[in-house]
């Protein structure tokens, strides 16, 4: 196990298109969407305990969510856990690790990933890491992971490949060409036809070297004013420190920020079960299903004329439907959302309404 080797968790987002299961106070990243018994957190935390020391695992969350995170992993010391005070995107969270990171070890190679994925094939996800690794190790370059697209997804970003070659003949790894974003079903049609358009997985390796090294060319004043701070960092100061450079720094994705921008990306175009459970449509893929194909978990759901629904309800709550075809039902104890499947994208709409609306008691 190399100890060069750190991994940063995503774990700040409120997961709003799973309302209203997900909630702000406590999201779907901290909750078992799967009925495995574990949180998508704590199945990520799993997933990469193998691929470098424990203590080089950092979590990148919220601070309402400090004590949640270690509830749920009680080996990870505090100082594992860094709290945004802000939800600015990806490129200040990334630039916050970075610095940490930097101060622990400068030759590190760094692996970021969300926090709220599935990933069924373990082994093969592990292979593609530590072919990652190998490759960035040597290069300053930005490698990012493609998903082979088997649908054309509306929910996904992608990535363009530059050419069919394989770079220096490692397999399945390509230049990239270009990012886009959330694609119409037209478009994602001619996408998945293509054969040169990859799912965009937003997990990502490079080195520390390489990282900084693209802040400071496409990023510079984010990357000044996290690095101000090179003193406060595993200090006392620190938490102050960061709530002042959360305040000043812009809001930005780092795939807007950066990815897009620099010419040294590469794809590793792998296949190994992954889903990014962005949805309940995303989850009902992963859901087994009754003869009717309504995907009903552990829940005791009575369906007449009612097929390929979605229907994620309290345990052991009697349901019974009726007359509904390619629905999300999914109820709470003080909620309930009855949604057309193909509608699920307007969910994260229908959260900023009700908040609008109702307050933030229900969201």
């Amino acid at each position: 196990m190399d100890k060069n080797t750190f991994v940063v968790i995503m774990a700040g987002g409120i997961g709003s298109r799973f309302w209203p299961y997900s909630r702000t106070r406590h999201p779907k990243q901290f909750l078992d969407i799967l009925g495995t018994g574990r949180s998508l957190l704590q199945q990520t935390i799993d997933r990469y305990r193998s691929v470098c020391p424990f203590e080089n695992i950092l979590i990148v969350s919220n601070e309402e969510y400090g004590a949640l995170i270690l509830e749920q992993i009680p080996d990870m010391r505090a100082d594992q856990v860094l709290l945004e005070p802000l939800r600015k995107n990806t490129a200040p969270c990334i630039a916050y690790a970075n610095q940490r990171i930097a101060r622990l070890n400068p030759d590190a190679n760094i692996i970021v990933a969300p926090s709220d994925h599935l990933i069924s094939n373990e082994a093969e996800f592990i292979r593609i890491i530590n072919q990652g690794l190998d490759f960035v190790r040597r290069r300053d370059v930005l490698l990012t992971l493609g998903i082979m697209p088997s649908r054309p997804e509306t929910g996904y970003g992608y990535i363009q490949v530059n050419g069919t070659e394989d770079f220096e003949g490692i397999q399945c790894l390509k230049r990239v060409k270009t990012f886009t974003e959330k694609p119409n079903l037209e478009l994602a049609k001619i996408f998945l036809e293509s054969g040169d358009f990859f799912w965009n997985s937003g997990m990502f390796i490079w080195s520390l070297k390489a990282i900084e090294n693209a802040y400071n060319k496409y990023l510079p004043d984010m990357e000044s004013l996290f690095r101000d701070g090179a003193n406060a960092y595993g200090t006392a100061e620190e938490a102050a420190f960061i709530r002042q450079v959360y305040g000043a720094c812009d809001k930005i994705s780092i795939d807007y920020g950066l990815m897009e921008k620099a010419d040294n990306v590469f794809v590793q175009c792998a296949d190994f079960g992954w889903s990014d459970l962005g949805t309940w449509g995303s989850l009902y893929e992963h859901t087994a299903r009754d003869s009717a194909q309504n995907a009903i978990g552990n829940a005791t759901v009575m369906g007449f004329s009612a097929n390929r629904n979605m229907i994620h309800v309290p345990k052991g709550k009697l349901t019974v439907i009726q007359g509904l075809d390619d629905y999300i039902i999914v109820d709470t104890e003080d909620a309930l959302l009855i949604c057309r499947k193909e509608d699920e994208q307007q969910i994260r709409m229908m959260v900023d309404e009700v908040k609008l609306k109702l307050g933030n008691g229900f969201v």
